[in-house]
């Protein structure tokens, strides 16, 4: 009932989350201290007022409850052996799939036999910013000074008489068109390929999925898994140079990838923090962390955006405003 009522509303995965934890019943009347000892398979002699589950979670000793290490028993919607890496085994869930990656655990995820593939698969949140950061300031400095020499046209690949002269007092402006660039793709890339819906009878589809996204979305506070690994980043990163290269001349093109680039960096870092951060209520960021936890743990088919709710609008896939106000 408390899950229920004022002045808090609980989605459906917010009840399960809580079922990790549970660990008995307390029967009325029968809540006195607990006796010492310890119980491996019922809680009868450990604590005469629990009526345990049929699998423990935790065990009493010494006063005390000790929950299992992340919790190794299984609950209801667990479909897979955790105790084994999982990106082998979720292509063979099929049309359960869809349902269970989106019913949140706390607890870490192992997706590769392999430590070395497992190791490249994870990441701490700095490494990016590391990693990134002095990429970002170099062609900073690279585009601008490249610009200074006065050499770069707009069109000059069509027609030489009325190409246009890009000078370096627009760097910073063709820098931002960047950033700007990059919270579309952001959003795109969130909406249509995170969360596609792969075919229940294709395995290799679900596996993709769950190796690119649905991880997260049952695991939405393993750490080690928020950012974007800098081995497999740096190839979709070459990816999207490559296509700018093509389409614009070389220090234009540059110009806007650092940009985008930069905007990369601040969207890794940001979904960082909505995860583990604690922004002072009523900041932009407390908002926005708010409106991303709407999206794992209720609203999973909207509110794609993270660094911005901005292309939510226009796509109109914004998470419905009433839904906070009944928390408020």
């Amino acid at each position: 009932a408390a899950l229920d009522g004022p002045p808090h509303r609980h989605s459906a995965n917010a009840r399960r989350w809580l079922e990790q934890y549970y660990v008995g019943e307390i029967e009325p009347g029968d809540e006195q201290v607990p006796r010492r000892g310890r119980t491996g398979t019922g809680m009868g002699t450990g604590y005469r007022g629990i009526q345990a589950p049929a699998q423990l979670c935790a065990w009493y000793w010494d006063s005390l409850w000790i929950p299992w290490h992340y919790n190794h028993c299984l609950l209801p919607q667990d479909l897979v052996d955790w105790q084994k890496p999982l990106l082998w085994q979720v292509g063979y869930l099929g049309e359960k799939y869809d349902e269970w990656v989106h019913q949140p655990v706390d607890r870490p995820i192992r997706l590769f036999h392999s430590d070395f593939l497992e190791f490249l698969s994870k990441t701490a949140w700095y490494v990016v910013f590391m990693v990134w950061t002095p990429v970002v300031l170099y062609l900073s400095w690279v585009s601008y000074s490249s610009l200074a020499q006065g050499n770069t046209r707009l069109f000059s690949s069509f027609t030489t008489e009325y190409s246009i002269p890009v000078h370096k007092y627009y760097f910073p402006f063709i820098f931002l068109l960047g950033m700007i660039l990059w919270s579309l793709l952001e959003y795109l890339i969130h909406r249509f390929v995170f969360h596609m819906r792969p075919p229940a009878s294709n395995y290799y589809l679900i596996t993709l999925h769950f190796l690119l996204h649905g991880q997260h979305h049952k695991s939405p506070f393993d750490s080690s898994r928020l950012v974007f690994p800098p081995v497999p980043a740096s190839l979709v990163i070459g990816f999207f140079y490559g296509v700018l290269r093509l389409l614009l001349p070389e220090v234009l093109g540059l110009s806007v990838f650092v940009g985008g680039l930069c905007g990369y960096v601040i969207y890794d870092m940001m979904h960082y923090y909505l995860h583990y951060g604690s922004p002072r209520k009523g900041t932009y960021l407390y908002g926005l962390k708010a409106y991303h936890v709407k999206h794992h743990f209720e609203h999973q088919r909207s509110g794609f955006g993270i660094s911005t709710r901005f292309w939510d609008y226009p796509f109109r896939t914004l998470i419905p405003e009433e839904t906070f106000k009944k928390e408020d």
